[in-house]
């Protein structure tokens, strides 16, 4: 039997319709319950989509998950799918250890260190806080100056995880574009006024500095997403007079718009990783080479619906949309696709 903590997110739905699709026995099981792990335990799998701007989830999800894999359950997602999640600067350290395509990145833990990398660097440079999904938290520094003011505030007052006036412009752009309704742009604006409990519950992130190399010339970026053994993807063009993709909800899904290069990539990196489920964005150096800005377990399941079809791990197409990848996550935790050998 399968538990599935159901948070109202449209990936925990689908795992349920597949579930009694298929006759697949589970049980909804609420996460946050005190006696959580006795309530498992009579489970042969647990499944939690967790979210990075849920501030209960940010406190214990992984911490439950894998010390229920630590116990020998499957789970999803597990140890090497979600630790790195809505952590930009593990993701680093990762993709640089397993030797794959970065976007050179670099951290620092001290005003010295940095400073004096500034001053020998070229810019512009991309300003990172570690978290965040949407391309919040992520800045373009066109100057050494600029990077300076970013670097005081990282070792002194911080950063706060969520910007009510950079969601509400996001919201406005996608309303204009007819791309959300009124009650999306209303809820920016009352989120203006009053921060959500993610904001205030949080903490400024502060103490460090990450920095990515800009890359030019890139009006889109290519996501493709591993499930498993397979593969699908979108290209997301960059919002209006700005430099990033991610969150801009201009999505563009015909496969001849799909460079397949980043597909062999991102199926040779998740089987390095092991990972059950990892999306990858891509972005394009000079001279036209696929470069990795950072991974993420989770993502909005609707976003992909329209997709064309799926590559199998052989780079064989199978063309047709409604393909249920939520279902493969189920199905691929029962047969412990890219699971720990037992």
């Amino acid at each position: 039997m399968i538990g599935i903590h159901l948070n109202n997110g449209e990936i925990a739905e689908r795992w349920i319709a597949y579930c009694e699709k298929n006759n697949i026995p589970y049980k909804l099981i609420n996460a946050y319950d005190h006696d959580i792990v006795s309530k498992v335990k009579d489970c042969d799998a647990f499944m939690w989509h967790f979210y990075q701007k849920n501030y209960k989830d940010q406190l214990f999800a992984k911490q439950l998950l894998f010390s229920l894999q630590s116990a020998g359950m499957r789970v999803f997602p597990d140890f090497k799918t979600a630790w790195h999640f809505d952590d930009k600067v593990g993701q680093k350290y990762l993709l640089e250890a397993i030797g794959a395509p970065l976007v050179p990145s670099y951290v620092f833990y001290t005003k010295h260190e940095v400073f004096d990398w500034i001053d020998k660097t070229d810019f512009p440079k991309v300003f990172k806080l570690r978290g965040g999904a949407g391309a919040e938290n992520v800045k373009l520094v066109h100057s050494k100056s600029e990077a300076r003011k970013l670097v005081k505030k990282s070792f002194g007052t911080g950063f706060k995880q969520y910007r009510p006036a950079s969601n509400l412009k996001d919201r406005w752009t996608q309303y204009r574009a007819g791309k959300s309704n009124i009650k999306d742009l209303l809820k920016g604006v009352v989120r203006f006024v009053i921060p959500p409990d993610f904001s205030r519950m949080m903490a400024s992130e502060k103490g460090y500095v990450y920095f990515q190399d800009f890359i030019p010339n890139n009006h889109f970026d290519i996501r493709i997403v591993v499930v498993g053994n397979k593969a699908f993807a979108l290209k997301r063009m960059t919002r209006k007079g700005d430099f990033r993709a991610s969150g801009s909800g201009n999505i563009i899904y015909r496969k001849a718009e799909i460079d397949e290069r980043c597909v062999k990539i991102a199926f040779e990196i998740n089987e390095k990783l092991k990972a059950q489920s990892i999306a990858y964005d891509f972005v394009f150096a000079e001279g036209n080479y696929p470069l990795i800005v950072e991974i993420s377990f989770g993502y909005s399941a609707p976003a992909y619906d329209r997709c064309e079809g799926y590559w199998t791990q052989d780079m064989q197409w199978h063309a047709g949309e409604n393909f249920d990848f939520c279902g493969w996550m189920v199905e691929n935790l029962i047969n412990n696709v890219n699971g720990e050998k037992e």
